[in-house]
């Protein structure tokens, strides 16, 4: 990590215990934005730094400062005469060794950054706040090659959503602060807005295939695509299956370095299924506006009342053009131009390949940072001049003889079957392993859920016009309920953005 911290000064209020800057990819001068990967993790990079680190400074609690990038107040790090704290709950995941790791613990101190944050602003009779410093800057290399990134982000995704759990499930000590009344209100709203964005989370992978069914059905119709829409649809929703069961599959059973084939093949497939819902997308709407001029004739009004034209351009709207106005806000616009597109094809593996592995791989706890995955040293024997060892074998007749009469004294006894024991790093693998199929099983259930209920009652199927029409209404409100949720979240952050860059006149960070 490369920084350039110019604003030391900006924690002088003293209500402020700690900040971070803005991290950015270490893009070569542009060079690495060849590689799609790098492009993606940059747009990534620049939308936390200009929406949700913003949101979050606005109401006073970062969910987490990176390690690599921050700094704190040391009178607000110390623990309390019993030994209680911001200091005490960080350095726990350290003695966090053998049977006394509590999986969900282990993950959790995956990011102990996050559980440090939420100590701090959250400590007793205490009203400390977090602070974004946008004029600070730092710069890290990003993963370049998918199965690093996928190591990574499995770190980052569970360590964060168990994370997010706990402070969810802590939320109550908020009230033992000294904050005042108006701030903890706003902590109440942060906190609701981030349960609603771990619930999205924990159902994104029903999500994207229920938008994905309804938009590839809905192009099978006799005024879109037809007869060649329908044999897409089907051709592409086996295909997603396959992938995502051989995503499921490698997940359990295999290293990404060991099957980087396999998962860049779905990486492409992702790409090209991506591809073809922008186009969905695209020509349903466009479609969608052409009717309703040739019934209505042209007026803005009118295009309104079309509830597919209205859902997917308000959706796209708050997204996208949110995006590009407060990047235009913060004078940082160019990703928008140089990465924005590649990010969009990379959705799907975002939400099917990383959630995937991640919620498989609950168990492991190891960091997966560069590096750590190259194989232990195998034992040696150890060779002498010529290529000899030494071998200790019976050299005289007395040890032959010991040696016999040992091998008899072993027949003339009974065999007693040695008594079945599991040794304590068994039964620790085996508590872990059987944690992360419950999770595993109780995510997939979940989704399976959402999509069986919202399938069945879209009946698709269905050969009855009158019945099809009315399911058909009942999916474009289930697309309503989450492309708006989607937007909603969307003007949450632009607003909090916005109020951040009026402060920031002000208070000059």
């Amino acid at each position: 990590m490369e920084g350039q911290a110019k604003k030391i000064h900006s924690l002088t209020p003293s209500m402020f215990l700690g900040a971070c800057g803005e991290i950015k990819a270490l893009l070569d001068h542009g060079k690495a934005l060849v590689n799609p990967l790098v492009a993606a993790q940059n747009f990534e990079y620049k939308m936390s730094n200009i929406l949700d680190k913003p949101l979050e400074s606005a109401f006073g609690f970062i969910s987490v400062l990176p390690g690599a990038f921050s700094a704190y107040r040391y009178v607000a790090l110390q623990n309390d005469k019993t030994g209680q704290g911001p200091l005490e709950k960080y350095f726990a995941g350290e003695k966090m060794h053998g049977a006394n790791a509590g999986i969900f613990t282990a993950n959790m101190y995956l990011a102990e950054d996050r559980i440090l944050c939420f100590e701090l602003v959250a400590k007793r009779n205490c009203s400390w706040i977090l602070q974004y410093v946008k004029s600070a800057t730092g710069e890290t290399d990003v993963p370049t090659e998918m199965a690093d990134f996928i190591l990574q982000r499995r770190r980052w995704l569970n360590g964060s959503f168990f994370a997010a759990v706990y402070g969810l499930a802590h939320f109550y000590q908020i009230w033992r602060s000294h904050h005042s009344a108006l701030r903890k209100a706003a902590f109440v709203i942060e906190f609701i807005y981030q349960a609603i964005n771990m619930l999205f989370a924990w159902f994104a992978i029903g999500n994207f295939f229920l938008v994905f069914r309804i938009l590839t059905v809905s192009l099978s119709g006799d005024d879109l695509l037809g007869t060649a829409g329908f044999i897409l649809a089907v051709i592409f929703e086996w295909a997603y299956i396959a992938i995502l069961v051989t995503c499921f599959v490698l997940a359990l059973g295999n290293r990404p370095q060991g099957s980087n084939k396999f998962y860049m093949t779905q990486v492409y497939f992702w790409a090209i299924l991506m591809s073809y819902l922008l186009f969905a997308s695209i020509f349903i709407t466009v479609k969608s506006v052409q009717q309703q001029v040739s019934e209505n004739g042209f007026s803005f009004a009118q295009l309104f009342t079309n509830k597919l034209f209205r859902t997917l351009i308000v959706s796209m709207c708050s997204t996208w053009l949110l995006y590009l106005i407060s990047s235009i806000l913060f004078f940082d616009p160019w990703h928008m131009f140089t990465c924005f597109l590649q990010y969009l094809l990379l959705t799907p593996t975002y939400i099917n390949i990383l959630n995937v592995y991640a919620f498989c791989n609950t168990h492991d706890i190891t960091w997966g940072t560069k590096g750590d995955d190259k194989p232990e040293n195998l034992p040696a024997a150890n060779l002498k001049p010529g290529g000899k060892v030494d071998v200790a074998i019976p050299t005289d007749d007395a040890d032959l003889n010991t040696q016999y009469e040992s091998e008899l004294r072993t027949f003339a006894t009974k065999f007693q079957p040695p008594a079945k024991s599991v040794n304590e790093q068994t039964k620790h693998e085996d508590y872990y392993k059987g944690f992360r199929s419950a999770v595993v099983l109780a995510w997939m259930f979940c989704n399976l859920a959402v999509a069986a209920v919202v399938t069945n009652a879209g009946g698709v199927l269905s050969d009855d016009a009158d019945t099809s029409t009315a399911e058909d209404d009942r999916s474009t409100i289930y697309m309503g309920v989450v492309l708006y949720s989607v937007a909603g979240l969307a003007v949450v952050r632009f607003t909090g953005a916005c109020w951040f860059l009026v402060v920031r006149v002000f208070r000059g960070v």
